[in-house]
């Protein structure tokens, strides 16, 4: 496994052993921040503390104290900014952990991908889950460790439960009823995140979603005042730049892995959308 900083903090890629629990400084946190990255364990993490700025997937998000967040493996993350005070207490579970158990990763719909993968929890909710995670690294750092795999899975299990119900109640008292703009918006960006590496074209989208093109771009932009093209470009520009900076595949290689049959076409296409070629963008530091 390739990691954006070599130490024993959040790997951003995968866990390196079954599952790691732990807490990381802002400053620890925003050497994170100078590559976005695809990531395949499941992250639970609340910040104890301070202010952060990050995109999940194609959207960004402000977080602040008693935030809590679930990724799902697959997530595309970019940090934008941890604040010099922020404390983050996390919980990782690798993918073969995952697939070792056979976990449903997902959350329902209506938790996770038509409302939002954070929530905020009340000072005593966030106090519970804190302790929690304070215990189990407390455990975890006992000798010999008082953790293992088999506890872990009951511990993913009650960690999803909680994570359920936090949503729920969340939607039921602080988020708007989604309407049919909504739904289109959500429903759009699940399948781009599922395939920006094959379709390129929003009318592929709007087909699939049996939607006129017209009223898809429509809806997108006033939802999220971008285009729906917009979002596709993020998507394979975020996956593009993860393969350059945490991967030793070839240019030609990712071109194709995203889609692009003519690596000079996605010379092109990168550039326009970043300023620099995919082999400048590899070497900066």
């Amino acid at each position: 496994m390739q990691e954006i900083i070599q130490d024993n903090s959040i790997p951003l890629l995968d866990c390196p052993k079954d599952y790691l629990i732990g807490d990381a400084s802002g400053r620890i946190m925003n050497e994170y921040g100078r590559y976005p990255c695809k990531i395949q364990c499941t992250v639970f993490a609340i910040l104890a503390r301070g202010t952060a700025k990050a995109t999940i997937n194609v959207t960004q998000y402000d977080f602040r104290a008693n935030d809590a967040l679930l990724l799902e493996s697959g997530s595309f993350l970019l940090i934008h900014e941890f604040s010099d005070d922020a404390l983050v207490y996390y919980v990782l579970f690798s993918s073969s952990f995952m697939e070792k158990n056979t976990f449903q990763t997902r959350l329902t719909a209506n938790a996770m991908h038509m409302h939002s993968p954070i929530v905020t929890l009340t000072q005593e909710q966030a106090g519970i889950m804190i302790n929690t995670c304070k215990l189990l690294i407390d455990a975890s750092n006992c000798t010999p460790s008082l953790l293992n795999t088999e506890k872990m899975v009951n511990m993913y299990n009650i960690f999803q439960m909680t994570f359920n119900g936090f949503f729920r109640a969340q939607s039921d008292t602080t988020l708007r009823p989604q309407d049919r703009k909504n739904e289109i918006y959500y429903e759009y960006c699940n399948l781009v995140l599922k395939h920006y590496h094959e379709w390129h074209h929003v009318s592929k989208y709007a087909d699939t979603m049996h939607i006129t093109l017209p009223h898809l771009c429509a809806t997108i932009k006033q939802v999220s005042d971008k285009t729906a093209g917009d979002l596709i470009v993020e998507a394979i520009i975020t996956d593009a730049k993860a393969k350059l900076k945490l991967t030793n595949l070839q240019v030609k290689e990712i071109a194709l892995s995203l889609g692009f049959d003519n690596v000079a076409f996605f010379n092109r296409f990168f550039k326009t959308h970043t300023s620099v070629t995919p082999k400048a963008y590899r070497l900066l530091v």
